[in-house]
């Protein structure tokens, strides 16, 4: 695969993991597609089975997410900058600290949000125990599972396959 279509993929890979975080936004389905984009044109044994795992995490996750409460996200009081917080606190996480940093960071960008909002430590963490309860524990499952299949990928184009 050449550089230009392996940035596309990228791209589909990135928009993917930003719509785990935005409502009605299919971000697994797009971070899916873009692996199986990459695997039909690579068509290596490396790249197929990570095809295979990739979709039997993502179809557990999705299992998981069935089982888990709806997202309820005005009743918390969830905004977009509380989700571009989140969301950037997971991303910064798991690249700091590999695959468990994501957690953390996804509460840490929750925090920062609400602490500049609110003013005190007391309010801010009060709003991000309201807010895992709510939403978090079901936008973060998806969202480390996509974030896994991201990093996986971008192990075996750095190796090479």
């Amino acid at each position: 695969m050449d550089l230009p279509q392996l940035l596309l993929v990228g791209v589909v890979l990135l928009l993917g993991v930003v719509g785990v975080l935005v409502p009605g936004v299919p971000g697994t389905l797009l971070v899916w597609a873009g692996l199986m984009w990459w695997a039909l044109h690579e068509r290596s044994a490396p790249a197929w089975a990570l095809l295979v795992a990739a979709t039997a995490l993502l179809l557990v996750v999705q299992v998981v997410k069935w089982q888990l409460p709806p997202r309820r996200l005005r009743g918390v009081g969830v905004t977009r900058r509380m989700a571009v917080y989140a969301g950037t606190g997971a991303v910064l996480g798991f690249v700091l600290v590999p695959v468990v940093g994501a957690v953390p960071g996804f509460m840490g960008g929750i925090y920062v949000c609400e602490r500049l909002r609110l003013g005190t430590h007391g309010e801010a963490w009060a709003s991000v125990r309201a807010v895992m309860r709510a939403v978090g524990t079901s936008v973060l499952v998806e969202l480390f599972a996509c974030l896994l299949v991201v990093a996986a990928w971008l192990a075996s184009v750095a190796a090479g396959v």
